[in-house]
């Protein structure tokens, strides 16, 4: 995990940056109501792409850490309101006997086995973006599959919605 957080920091370092979230800045952070509850950051690479890290707790109660490129598209013709896409990856952490992404039953093969196991899942997001004109403060709402890799395969679906402040 240290390797993957190494990597991501070269990449979003390395990519000189194009500020699209409010005022044009680059970087904001906040809080997200959902799968996960949690902290959530966002990195404009571009006026269209974006890096999301997202820490918090799923609603299992256990520990969850997700990462997802998006890219932004202007459906609505509109500077306020957007729409985006994209692929990411969740790490979820826990206990025997809890649900990594989803509950079904206790035999379930996308359950945690045994204490210390790490849940692996692909992430399509699809979102809403807001961001009022002459505010520091993004607003949205995404969605989309989780695809359980290890311990098992599963899928699941999260919903999420949040703001961000950009300093």
């Amino acid at each position: 995990m240290k390797f993957f957080a190494v990597v991501m920091a070269a990449l979003v370092c390395s990519l000189s940056a194009y500020g699209q979230g409010p005022k044009g800045k680059e970087f904001g952070f906040g809080l997200m109501v959902g799968e996960p509850l949690g902290g959530t950051v966002k990195y404009w690479l571009n006026k269209e792409n974006a890096l999301v890290g997202d820490i918090g707790r799923s609603y299992f109660g256990n520990p969850r850490l997700q990462v997802d490129y998006l890219w932004h598209f202007d459906a609505f013709q509109s500077q306020v309101v957007k729409l985006y896409a994209g692929p990411g990856l969740g790490l979820g952490f826990g206990r025997e006997g809890y649900g990594i992404w989803y509950k079904r039953g206790k035999d379930d093969v996308f359950y945690y086995r045994k204490d210390g196991d790490v849940g692996i899942a692909a992430r399509a997001v699809f979102g809403l973006n807001v961001i009022p004109k002459r505010t520091p403060l993004e607003i949205f709402l995404e969605m989309g599959p989780n695809i359980g890799i290890v311990p098992g395969f599963g899928v699941a679906f999260d919903v999420a919605a949040g703001v961000r402040f950009y300093p």
